[in-house]
């Protein structure tokens, strides 16, 4: 099958908001992204989005996204000969630190220091690497409140890749319940758990909604961590409350900016009170507790 790179260059802050869109927008498609620099002095990068196959509707999405955010030049296109460009993008994907802990794939396991908290997950089919704004801020806030809180036990809500279902367990060393409504995920977030050696303490379970058993069996939570998007996050207020433990705390990201305000509003409503929340790459990471 043929395969076509879909590329555009932009300034290092453009591009990075660029790169969080279309993670978002292809996620599900399982389209490999990458993101180099080609102008170190001008601090200009390329971003390239891998297609097999008829790349029109891939294209019309990407530049649909562009164009809405102010990046009026096209899209460029690249016939491809038959290489395995997901392991070549990933030689190019840097590794992420989050307070302690370091996320990254096989191509940077010599970098890991003695102290690191290491995740090793590889780009693929389940969203959540680390290299996500929101990925990297859940990291971060599940230090401080692991730090200072000490669950009991916990529930990674719309797991992914079950990056932070691991560093939870890794943290803390407690048994967490990691749960996602797509079976491709959580068979890919079985397989991380095991590789990264916690499978001791990290449950996985494909769950559409709060009535599937293991919620009852494993809960209620001390803390719970959602990483999913702001508008099921709203929805999901009530269900959150109820499985929550008395005075446990909740971490949502998947959030803009922008919409902090709203999901903090209604999760209020459910007598949620604000911690705090951490701002990183135009996204937003909130603490509350109950």
């Amino acid at each position: 099958m043929s395969q076509t790179r879909l590329f555009f260059t932009a300034g290092k802050q453009a591009a990075e908001q660029f790169f969080t869109l279309l993670e978002l927008e292809f996620e599900e498609d399982g389209l490999p992204l990458a993101s180099i620099e080609v102008d170190e002095a001008a601090g200009i990068q390329e971003i390239s989005l891998y297609v097999d196959g008829d790349p029109a509707d891939a294209e019309r999405r990407m530049t649909s996204i562009l164009t809405s955010h102010g990046h009026a030049e096209p899209v460029s296109r690249e016939e491809l000969p038959d290489v395995d460009w997901v392991a070549r993008s990933l030689e190019g994907l840097k590794p992420v630190r989050a307070g302690r802990f370091f996320v990254h794939g096989s191509h940077d396991r010599h970098l890991r220091h003695i102290d690191d908290l290491a995740i090793e997950i590889e780009a693929g089919l389940a969203f959540g690497t680390g290299h996500h704004g929101t990925t990297a801020g859940c990291l971060e806030m599940i230090e401080r409140v692991v730090s200072n809180e000490k669950p009991r036990n916990a529930l990674d809500l719309g797991t992914g890749s079950a990056v932070l279902a691991i560093g939870i367990a890794k943290l803390a060393h407690i048994p967490v319940l990691a749960t996602d409504i797509d079976p491709v995920a959580t068979g890919v977030a079985e397989q991380n758990v095991r590789f990264n050696g916690v499978a001791d303490l990290v449950n996985t379970a494909t769950a559409t909604g709060f009535d599937h058993p293991a919620f009852a069996a494993n809960g209620p939570f001390d803390l719970i961590v959602a990483n999913i998007l702001a508008g099921p996050l709203m929805d999901l207020a009530p269900e959150m409350a109820r499985h929550l433990s008395p005075d446990g705390s909740l971490i949502l990201s998947g959030i803009l900016d922008r919409q902090g305000d709203a999901v903090i509003a209604a999760y209020m409503d459910q007598r949620f009170r604000h911690v705090t929340t951490l701002h990183r790459e135009g996204w937003v990471t909130i603490h509350l507790k109950h």
